[in-house]
């Protein structure tokens, strides 16, 4: 028998003891794009303008007014009874979103570099005054499936994610779309997971830990939780990490080179030169990996008429985009590619 739940808050007038705020306009930060656009899938818009999820071991719900970022902490089940605040003080709720968020990085003056250096930023918000532009990169991300323009306000920045869960979330990632990999993750976390709390009777569950998925049959379940050829990668890539780096080993890759943490990766069961692109990107540090598919080989081609990679997406391919993008967007390229 679940026990009762506690209600979802979607708004901080509903019981304002309960939430913080921290400040950040929105130029800094959209959530709406940012959670929604295939970074992280752990993430829904519970309400309008309200964003609730797992960050770590606690469920979170986010908003947004014109200056302020605000958010709540949910309580975690103790004893099968749920408690209504989370044992968190407000200086460590505001260090974890900060971290995850990377606030420290300032966003408009990114984008300034970017557009002094590619002019393709220039010409795009030449013809569209007013708005900010995200980038000639824009669409091959979903943010903007919708907006044949890439325009979009300023907002767009790369998370900095657990790297066990960034890491087995992108191998579900292959051959795939973001509606079918959140359900995924879902039923990852609920068979596998613990549960958090129940929030109107929606239960959440953190991510699995790796001991959690090491199991004889861990494999099986999955492919009965509709993960086909994933439930290999996954399953394999958990037990390789649980018996050789640990998850501290590979949260330690963010001390090493890129090259370095890159090369690790690709020994990993799934794990091909985009997904460790996106590890390293979104979840190690490396701002200057550039996660390459086919829809970045073709812009590079198309938009830029850089002459690379040859006929397929090659590791030397993906290597020779990277580098490329890396010479015309510098050191946070993977930012610029990712918005």
């Amino acid at each position: 028998v679940p026990p009762p739940p506690m209600k979802l808050r979607e708004t901080p007038s509903a019981s304002p003891s309960l939430w913080r705020s921290l400040p950040c306009p929105p130029a800094e930060l959209r959530l709406d794009l940012v959670l929604s656009a295939g970074q992280t899938f752990r993430w829904w818009e519970s309400s309008p303008g309200a964003w609730t999820g797992v960050l770590g071991e606690h469920v979170w719900t986010l908003r947004q007014d014109q200056d302020r970022l605000w958010y709540t902490v949910y309580g975690k089940e103790e004893d099968g009874h749920p408690a209504e605040a989370a044992v968190l003080d407000g200086a460590e709720m505001e260090r974890i979103l900060r971290d995850y968020f990377q606030l420290d990085v300032g966003l408009p003056a990114l984008y300034r570099t970017w557009g002094a250096a590619d002019p393709l930023f220039c010409k795009v918000a030449k013809d569209f005054p007013g708005e900010v532009t995200l980038g000639p990169m824009a669409s091959c991300r979903g943010i903007v499936r919708h907006n044949p323009h890439h325009i979009l306000l300023a907002g767009v920045r790369v998370l900095r994610q657990d790297p066990v869960e960034c890491l087995l979330s992108f191998i579900c990632t292959s051959n795939n779309h973001i509606s079918r990999i959140t359900a995924m993750i879902e039923r990852l976390c609920q068979a596998f997971g613990r549960r958090l709390c129940y929030l109107d009777a929606k239960a959440f569950h953190a991510f699995p830990s790796l001991s959690a998925l090491t199991g004889a049959d861990t494999e099986d379940r999955l492919r009965a939780l509709g993960f086909g050829y994933r439930a290999k990668f996954v399953s394999g890539t958990a037990r390789a990490i649980a018996e050789g780096l640990g998850a501290e080993g590979l949260r330690g890759l963010r001390a090493v080179p890129y090259a370095e943490a890159r090369r690790v990766l690709c020994t990993l069961p799934g794990v091909g030169a985009k997904v460790a692109d996106c590890v390293c990107l979104m979840a190690l540090d490396k701002a200057e990996a550039v996660p390459v598919d086919t829809h970045v080989w073709r812009i590079a081609r198309q938009r830029y008429g850089a002459v690379l990679g040859g006929r397929s997406l090659t590791p030397r391919a993906h290597q020779e985009i990277g580098d490329f993008f890396r010479g015309l967007w510098g050191p946070r390229a993977g930012w610029a590619q990712a918005v």
